[in-house]
């Protein structure tokens, strides 16, 4: 999970660093941030998700339980033994 919150977060950057140049060369940098908060959806509400997500995907990769590696228990030993 950890590598997945990664690559979200540079697609994240990725996505708002090309918007900001496409859009910074036509209109004002006021305008890119209005995209922000405004009720349209367009790429900076994709950017603030996938800014979320790669967070909670980094979160969960990083302090997930670690499998415990002992004996199988029962159940496991009747799936694994068809």
């Amino acid at each position: 999970m950890t590598a997945m919150g990664i690559l979200f977060l540079i697609a994240a950057a990725i996505i708002a660093l090309r918007d900001l140049f496409l859009i910074s060369t036509a209109y004002t940098f006021g305008f890119y941030l209005d995209n922000f908060v405004n009720a349209e959806i367009n790429n900076e509400k994709f950017v603030i998700a996938m800014a979320i997500g790669g967070g909670i995907l980094l979160f969960w990769g990083y302090y997930r339980k670690k499998e415990d590696h002992g004996p199988p228990d029962e159940h496991e030993w009747r799936r694994s033994n068809r």
